[in-house]
């Protein structure tokens, strides 16, 4: 009879210690969620701001227009430590001068004349996100220049499309 007046107390602490892990479990559950439910509506929102780091972008000049939106490639709710990558694309509405400047100086060209082959991304001018698209030049004829994406001094990866009749700059950017 001892032995189990003596295992009650360490029984009773081990289920309140269950008791408190459970909580804690069901208290990141919650928070997991809200991150979820923030990442979900960061992903969706349609920006309007400058791009910054304006390196990112180079020689793109005085724009009138950015809509923009990310994307994490990772979970960045997941309690495991460590950075995300995001993906970010946008459509930046160019000044005439600014879009015939950028198209000599970075010798672009037709995109459809590229063997996909020898590019260094995979991604193309129809992999734009569908909130981007009402954004995009109706028919539009791409320009794409591997010497541009290439330019530093940005950190992050760069594929960009121009249309230079509509003075339209697709970009995509990855931070990996």
């Amino acid at each position: 009879m001892k032995t189990g007046r003596r295992a009650r107390p360490a029984v009773l602490a081990a289920a309140a210690g269950l008791l408190l892990v459970a909580g804690c479990d069901a208290a990141a559950v919650d928070e997991t969620r809200g991150c979820q439910e923030q990442r979900q509506a960061d992903e969706a929102k349609l920006r309007v701001s400058r791009w910054d780091p304006p390196e990112d972008l180079p020689h793109v000049g005085e724009y009138s227009e950015i809509h923009w939106q990310a994307r994490a490639l990772g979970d960045p709710c997941s309690r495991v430590p460590g950075p995300t990558d995001w993906e970010y694309q946008g459509v930046i509405a160019l000044r005439p001068q600014d879009a015939h400047r950028l198209a000599e100086q970075f010798a672009f060209v037709p995109f459809p004349s590229i063997d996909p082959a020898e590019l260094r991304h995979s991604h193309t001018s129809t992999d734009v996100r569908p909130d981007l698209v009402p954004f995009l030049p109706a028919k539009p004829r791409w320009l794409h220049s591997q010497i541009y994406n290439e330019t530093l001094p940005s950190p992050r990866q760069r594929v960009v499309f121009l249309d230079l009749e509509h003075r339209t700059l697709l970009f995509m950017l990855n931070d990996h």
